[in-house]
């Protein structure tokens, strides 16, 4: 795999931190001057929350980065330090915030890896572990969780009902059937038969108009093959950490919102599963936003997923989750990344004289 320097540093560029920004920052604006029900004093709810709510939030999401750093560690057989991997991790968060959701930060993630040290072919195979473990946590999960929500997961609402209909569950089952589909097919092809994967990609890119793109597919039937040699053969001691630390990082993603309505008003167990539940769902409609970390799209469906369960709170409980959840990133990334530039490329150039 070559991975495109000139491509990465235009992801890793700390001057796209205002894209998003700015787009966050104008769907709020348009939700505010749009809605009625929204005004001054609905903003001085903010203080209404309950501290030991919003200290519980701010406590789950470290939490989950601090699952998302033990997980690197663990997959890499900890050849990443704590520290290198706190960049890595920030980083990684970073290149998801500034690239839309569709898109993730897999090439970025895989470039910091082999910027760390780490081989290339191994770089590849830790960030495909990553990727089919998140994958499966919602492929297993998903189906778990909406079982125990008793189906009130989809959301009543006017505006979603006007723009989508019954869409949203057609979209739903339908990027739930490719995400399984999906994530079948690469542990296939990673842990059981990566050469008959590449044969098959091959026949498929041979067929005379996709025929252009057989190179890309020869180099990433390559590329499978290498991942699997550096995972077949592990053990359940490498497997169960990383497998636990994934139920515990996407668990503590969505516990996060929880925390965070909860400050707001009281939930009863069956509301906290509901909003559990419905997370899973939104998060499949930000996977397929066109904007950057999915701003703007996730502050709109926020309101229509979980207005029900905070009434005149919903506007500034929106924006508390995305400070929390979002924007953090945005800003570690753009005091990180000149500093990792600066550790990873002329440190070493300076060894090496």
């Amino acid at each position: 795999m070559k991975l495109d320097n000139k491509k990465i540093f235009e992801t890793l560029n700390p001057n796209k931190v205002w894209v998003p920004v700015l787009i966050g920052i104008g769907i709020v604006f348009l939700m505010f001057y749009l809605d009625p029900n929204v005004n001054a004093r609905t903003l001085r709810g903010v203080f209404d929350a309950s501290a030991w709510g919003i200290a519980l939030a701010v406590l789950v999401i470290l939490f989950r980065d601090a699952g998302y750093v033990y997980r690197i560690r663990e997959i890499t057989g900890k050849r990443l330090t704590w520290i290198r991997a706190i960049y890595v991790i920030i980083l990684w968060e970073f290149a998801s915030a500034v690239t839309p959701s569709i898109v993730g930060g897999t090439a970025v993630a895989i470039f910091i890896l082999h910027k760390e040290g780490i081989k290339l072919g191994k770089a590849i195979a830790f960030v495909m572990v990553t990727a089919i473990l998140d994958n499966l946590f919602f492929v297993i999960g998903a189906p778990i969780i909406l079982f125990f929500a008793q189906g009130n997961i989809f959301p009543a609402s006017r505006v979603m009902e006007m723009k989508l209909g019954r869409s949203l569950e057609v979209l739903f089952w339908t990027s739930y059937a490719l995400y399984a589909l999906y994530s079948l097919i690469m542990a296939l092809a990673l842990f059981y038969r990566p050469r008959v994967f590449k044969w098959v990609l091959l026949k498929i890119y041979s067929i005379k108009w996709l025929r252009k793109w057989k190179h890309s597919a020869n180099e990433y039937g390559n590329q499978i093959i290498e991942a699997s040699k550096e995972l077949v053969g592990k053990s359940w001691n490498y497997w169960l950490p990383i497998i636990g630390a994934t139920i515990f990082i996407w668990s503590s993603r969505y516990l996060m919102l929880n925390a965070l309505i909860g400050a707001y008003e009281s939930l009863s167990l069956n509301e906290h599963i509901i909003i559990f539940a419905r997370q899973v769902i939104m998060w499949i409609v930000m996977m397929i936003s066109p904007t950057p970390g999915s701003s703007g799209t996730a502050e709109f469906f926020f309101a229509q997923f979980f207005s029900e369960f905070l009434v005149g709170y919903t506007f500034v409980t929106s924006i508390l989750w995305r400070l929390l959840s979002y924007y953090p990133y945005l800003l570690l990334g753009a005091i990180f990344l000149p500093r990792w530039i600066k550790q990873v490329f002329f440190k070493k150039k300076e060894s090496n004289k």
